[in-house]
Formats: structure tokens, C-alpha cells, sequence
């Protein structure tokens, strides 16, 4: 069961755990580029295979073209559709892009940031693992993580790993009690992607909860203003740029991307589950969506803290009720690394050779879904 530390305390550890914990946490990295790594060297080869240049598939395919833009030149790149849509590169939030552009601007660049952040990510979600249930279920929540269906996208020159890396080490610093560092990192991941703000909703979340407690400490009242700050100035960017107050969704309706509700979704789901002519990444897409909704469940029963509570529930708020897109919305979710917990809880009871065949299983299954969706599949990851 995921148990729910005392905001503002750190729970004590044994001398012999906190001696070993930078070991450790050197051994849920490696297990991440053990499973990461293999699956390049897989997406390599079959690029190779199909004559694709493995650094271009990797690093300068689908929304990389847009962030490689972004990087080299700057906002202000409009692409006009036959059907007279016009789609610009303000969708696009620009610290991932501001990072690229200072380690160089090229494709390489872009992989090179999106790996160090996948890096930092696999150390984050290993150290929230750890802290509520332990060194094993840490790592092996890393394992799972690594081996999602669309966890190539960590390894692409994409923001999911930036994010990640953001949200798990912001909510590890709620866990913590630092109240700052929480608030700092929310502001950047709110820089990051649209989805940025669901770590800005943990940190408030935690903010209101010890302010109706009456613990209204500067830092506490400081971090419920702070935390969306990052979000909120880029969507008035936007706005201001377009001369729009509500520019940014302008932009993003242009995309094709708006909050419905989750009309769309339902809509997709039906046609997978009436036997409709879909492609097959659609109906991943709704295992995955199914799977998430079980994996939500489980994770409210297991009394998880509030932090990731909100964090996950509004990923899944966002992803689910959101249009447009759908054969992305495994992707949109892979941040929500917390889903996972309840299953890496099981694996670390489990004997060490089954959680090792289970990993192997389903990174095997996420090689080949990942080589399918740059390869083969005609849609976005």
C-alpha cells in the first residue's frame, strides 16, 4: 500500500538505507538505460532497414521538426493545409526549445536534452518510488516506466522526458516539505508543455490543504500563487502576440486539439469497440486509456498522497477530455508515471526472476510498438 508521508517531515530511514540510496538510485538509472538504450539500438536498426536515417527518425520527426524551428529561428512559423487550417509554432511551449537552442540547435542537440532530462527523470521517479514504498519498488518502477508502449517517445527529441523529469522531482520535493524547490520546478514544467500545469496543480492542491489546516507560512501561500506562474505567462504571450486574450487556444483549436469533454474520446473508443475500420494505434490507444482508468482506480484506493493525486488526475482530466489527437493520448500520459505505483508495489513482492521476465516482456512489446509507430504507422507518436 502507497503510505502517505507527513508534508513538512521527512520519514526517518535506517543508517543502512540512506547509505545506499545514491547506489541505488545509480541502479534504477541504469536498469532505465539498460531498457531505453536497447530500444534505440532497435529503432536504429530498422531504420536502417527501411533506408530512414536512424538521427533524423529519432531526432527530427513530427513536432522535433517544430522544436528544431523554434530553436534555430525563433516563434512565427505557420504551416497552411489544403483544407485552409493553419497551424503555428506557438502551440509549442518554449523551454524545451530554449534548451536545444543553447546546446547547439541541431538534431543532436535535441536528443541530447531529451536524453539528460530522460536521465534525470529515471533518478526522480526512482526517488518517489522509493521514498513511499522502498529501494526495490523504486527501481522497478523505473523499469515500468521505461517499458510503457510509447516510451520511444522518451528518447525522441519530444518534451515527455523534460516534464517528466520536472513533475518527479517537484513532487518529490512536496514529499520532502521544500516548499521552494516544488515551486520552482512547477514553474518551469509549466514552460514546458501544455500539460505542464498538472504539476502546478499538486504543488496549489498541497498549498490549500495546509492553508485549511491553518498552516499559512509564507512559503505555503507563496508556492499556491507562484506555481502556475510559468503556464500562465506563456498562454498571455500568446494571447498578447494575437492580440488575443484567449490566443493560445486559439492556436490550439487550429490544431485540431480543444477540450470536449471527452466527446472525441468516447467517439474513438466506439469506433474500436464496434469493430470500426481504425488504424491499429487507435486501438492501443484505448487499451492504454483503459488501462490508465483501472491503474487510477487502484491508485486511490492505495491512499496516495494528495500531491500525486493531483498531479495524475489532472494529466488524466486533460488527456481524456481533450479532442484531437487520440493515437497521441498514451503519449500525453506517459508524465504520469505515479499510475504505475500500485503495479511496481506488486512487482517488489514478486520473486526477482518474475519482476525481471515481466520487464523483459513488456519492453520487448514496447520495442516493437515504438519501431511501429516511427516506421510504419502514418500518425503522430
Amino acid at each position: 500500500m502507497v503510505t502517505t508521508p507527513t508534508v513538512g517531515t521527512a520519514p526517518a530511514r535506517p543508517p543502512e538505507v540512506r547509505a545506499g540510496a545514491a547506489p541505488t538510485a545509480l541502479r534504477a538509472l541504469g536498469v532505465f538505460a539498460a531498457v531505453r538504450g536497447a530500444g534505440v539500438l532497435v529503432v536504429a536498426l530498422g531504420a536502417w532497414w527501411c533506408g530512414r536515417d536512424p538521427l533524423r527518425v529519432l531526432g527530427g520527426s513530427w513536432d522535433s521538426v517544430w522544436y528544431l524551428g523554434i530553436a534555430s529561428h525563433g516563434y512565427g512559423r505557420t504551416q497552411m493545409w489544403a483544407t485552409g487550417s493553419i497551424q503555428s509554432d506557438h502551440a509549442f511551449f518554449p523551454l524545451y526549445p530554449l534548451l536545444v537552442r543553447l546546446a547547439g540547435g541541431t538534431s543532436l542537440a535535441a536528443l541530447a536534452v531529451a536524453w539528460a532530462a530522460a536521465a534525470l527523470a529515471a533518478v526522480g521517479v526512482y526517488r518517489v518510488g522509493e521514498h513511499l514504498l522502498g529501494a526495490r519498488a523504486g527501481v522497478l518502477l523505473v523499469a515500468l516506466w521505461a517499458s510503457l508502449p510509447h516510451a520511444v517517445v522518451l528518447t525522441l527529441g519530444y518534451t515527455e522526458a523534460l516534464l517528466t523529469a520536472l513533475a518527479a522531482w517537484a513532487l518529490y520535493a512536496l514529499l520532502r516539505g521544500h516548499w521552494r524547490a516544488a515551486t520552482g520546478l512547477a514553474v518551469l514544467a509549466g514552460l514546458t508543455r501544455p500539460t505542464g500545469i498538472a504539476v502546478a496543480a499538486a504543488v496549489t492542491a498541497m498549498a490549500v490543504r495546509e492553508l485549511l489546516r491553518g498552516r499559512g507560512t509564507p512559503r505555503v501561500w507563496a508556492a499556491a500563487l507562484l506555481a502556475p506562474a510559468g503556464w500562465v505567462a506563456y498562454v498571455l504571450a500568446v494571447g498578447a502576440h494575437r492580440h488575443d486574450p484567449f490566443g493560445y487556444f486559439a492556436v490550439q483549436r487550429q490544431w485540431g486539439s480543444r477540450f470536449d469533454f471527452g466527446a472525441g474520446t468516447l467517439a474513438s473508443v466506439e469506433k474500436v469497440l464496434t469493430g470500426g475500420n481504425v488504424p491499429f494505434a487507435t486501438t492501443v490507444a484505448v487499451a492504454v486509456l483503459a488501462t490508465a482508468g483501472l491503474l487510477a482506480a487502484g491508485l486511490v484506493l492505495d491512499r496516495t498522497p494528495l500531491p500525486l493525486l493531483a498531479y495524475t488526475g489532472t494529466l488524466l482530466l486533460i488527456t481524456f477530455g481533450g479532442a484531437g489527437f487520440f493515437e497521441s493520448k498514451p503519449r500525453f500520459l506517459l508524465p504520469a508515471f505515479p499510475l504505475l505505483l500500485p503495479l511496481a508495489a506488486v512487482m517488489a513482492r514478486a520473486r526477482p526472476r518474475t519482476a525481471v521476465v515481466v520487464t523483459a516482456c513488456l519492453a520487448g512489446l514496447s520495442y516493437g510498438y515504438g519501431v511501429y509507430l516511427l516506421l510504419v504507422a502514418h500518425v503522430p507518436p
